[in-house]
């Protein structure tokens, strides 16, 4: 491990494959729960799992998957920002360096902190095999993991592997009704199965989308309506009523 990582000043890492070390990160997005408007649901369940294990108790890797720009990835940063102090560090790596993850859970596996390994847009392409480390270190290897360890992943999809019709083919319907997934099916659910929480986004309403555009505009004395009329304007433009798409509104339309 590169000397200059020290996690008792350290909260956060991204791991340099070429050089084989942990880079520290030294400006950490200072995003918090009360930023983050429209996802209570999964904010409660994400924290709940995230303060179990930081007690010690049993606790889940988590996958929040859905649609873009809602928040997934803000929710990682605001656990790192409410719970360091508790002792919560955060690594990040990309979905092409996790044959690497058993070398850095080596690394973190005896230090007296719990780490959240987080992988951001996480998904397969047919044929690609950086998910055969992601399997041994959740739950798929003789060595059980490490007890500090959680793996936190977002993805635009549930299904982590792409999946195609033809792997349908060979299913069949048991005399029970229950089903028979053919072996190319099985092994591209079980790596989803391998998190035991699984939290999903979807785009809000048009009234959860203002109330993102709000809670952003605290200060505004302006024509509310018309602040709300140039909001859905931008959403249309973007094709999207998300927290992202709210964020880009307030970066464009704010003014001191």
């Amino acid at each position: 491990m590169n000397q200059n990582i020290n996690f008792k000043d350290d909260y956060a890492a991204i791991w340099r494959p070429k050089k084989e070390y942990l880079k520290p990160v030294q400006n950490i997005d200072e995003i918090t729960f009360d930023d983050l408007v429209g996802i209570e649901r999964q904010k409660k369940e994400l924290i709940t799992n995230t303060e179990r294990f930081l007690d010690g108790l049993p606790s889940n890797n988590v996958l929040l998957w859905g649609a873009r720009g809602t928040g997934k990835s803000s929710l990682i940063k605001a656990l790192l920002n409410t719970y360091a102090p508790k002792g919560l560090r955060v690594i990040e790596i990309d979905r092409d360096d996790l044959d690497d993850l058993i070398e850095i859970s080596e690394m973190i596996r005896h230090l007296p902190y719990k780490f959240i390994v987080f992988c951001d847009d996480l998904s397969f392409e047919e044929g690609e095999k950086g998910y055969k480390g992601l399997k041994r270190i959740l739950e798929g290897s003789i060595e059980a993991p490490p007890s500090n360890v959680k793996i936190y992943a977002t993805s635009n999809r549930r299904h982590l592997i792409t999946e195609y019709q033809r792997d349908n083919e060979g299913t069949v319907v048991g005399n029970n009704g229950e089903l028979h997934y053919t072996d190319s099916v099985e092994e591209k659910i079980s790596l989803s199965d391998r998190f035991g929480l699984w939290l999903s986004f979807y785009h809000g309403t048009q009234a959860e989308y203002l109330e993102v555009v709000d809670s952003y505009f605290k200060d505004y004395k302006g024509d509310v309506e018309f602040l709300h009329a140039e909001a859905l304007r931008f959403a249309q433009i973007r094709a999207s009523k998300s927290a992202r798409t709210a964020k880009q509104f307030y970066n464009s339309f704010f003014k001191k």
